[in-house]
């Protein structure tokens, strides 16, 4: 599967997608762990990627993102931002309102 095709996939397949460096209970970076520990803040579940364990998807994602840096948020299939978008709408509780209605919506389905 090409690398591309496969991040497709892992963003239709999880409304709610963290690629990160790490994980969430052991992340890598300082900017992983903030934006994981504001996602865990929701107390929703969401996927994540370790992108250190997956180096074609750390080449890829920012083309395919036109987003150069991580973590990356998707929510939804829909790229949200990287840590600094993801910490401001956490603060305006914008972040606790999208995850909690998109995990919602996904559990009616």
């Amino acid at each position: 599967m090409e690398t591309i095709d496969k991040i497709k996939e892992q963003i239709s397949e999880n409304p709610i997608l963290l690629y990160m460096k790490g994980s969430p209970k052991l992340p890598s970076c300082g900017f992983s762990s903030q934006a994981s520990q504001a996602l865990m803040a929701c107390n929703e579940q969401f996927a994540y990627v370790d992108i250190l364990q997956n180096p074609e998807i750390r080449a890829e994602l920012p083309k395919y993102a036109d987003w150069p840096t991580f973590p990356q948020l998707w929510v939804d299939g829909e790229l949200v931002g990287g840590c600094d978008i993801i910490l401001e709408m956490f603060q305006q509780g914008e972040l606790q309102e999208l995850i909690k209605e998109t995990a919602e919506k996904h559990k009616a389905e």
